[in-house]
């Protein structure tokens, strides 16, 4: 498909039917495209949104959560989605948000801010939004983007500018890191066996296939 002239996508999830949402960050949309159609409509819109970066949605209620960065001032918002394509901020000018991910459980919101090189959790609250933020790890170098989550809640975190994935535990400890080919490791995914993960890369100009075993 190709989107509406103007729009740039960028984080991409889909939901439980298959209808694809995309991160339209210079229209400041979060786009929904049907499946069996591939029309593409604007699910939720917000003109003071910097820039709708990465997106995650809820395995239960299926709310979406989007990152929204300023980089130019290393500045960031957090905005909550429902299914009505309503947005409420989450919580504004924090650090450089960026990956976005909710724990298979649907209990915890864990969101990574680039600039500062944070790593924070959240708990999810039955209406979508969010209390108890906490620090779950920081790098003391190199940024971060595209977070994903498996089944066991471990966090699978791309270092962009270092070139590895760092998978990280629900209690913030670092269980093993892998080396990529290139450095500007940027979006992720898991596939459905979690066998393998697929990185995409800025650098390269192409997506890497990791073998998880």
């Amino acid at each position: 498909m190709t989107l509406p002239s103007g729009s740039v996508g960028n984080g991409i999830r889909f939901d439980k039917k298959g209808f694809m949402y995309i991160a339209d960050y210079t229209m400041h949309n979060i786009l929904k495209v049907d499946p069996s159609t591939k029309e593409i409509s604007v699910f939720a819109h917000n003109s003071s949104m910097n820039q709708p970066n990465d997106i995650a949605i809820s395995p239960k209620t299926e709310f979406l959560y989007a990152s929204d960065p300023n980089w130019k001032d290393s500045t960031g918002n957090l905005w909550l989605i429902n299914r009505e394509g309503k947005i409420t901020l989450l919580e504004g000018n924090i650090g450089t948000t960026n990956g976005v991910e909710v724990s298979p459980d649907g209990k915890k919101l864990y969101v990574n801010e680039s600039i500062q090189r944070k790593v924070w959790v959240y708990d999810i609250k039955k209406d979508g939004t969010v209390e108890n933020k906490k620090l779950l790890i920081s790098f003391p170098d190199f940024g971060m983007d595209g977070m994903r989550c498996d089944a066991a809640g471990n966090l699978y975190i791309t270092r962009h500018g270092k070139g590895t994935i760092a998978i990280v535990s629900p209690g913030g400890v670092i269980l093993r890191e892998i080396k990529l080919k290139g450095k500007l490791c940027s979006n992720i995914v898991l596939s459905k066996d979690e066998k393998r993960a697929y990185v995409t890369m800025a650098d390269r100009g192409c997506f890497e296939v990791i073998a998880l075993n």
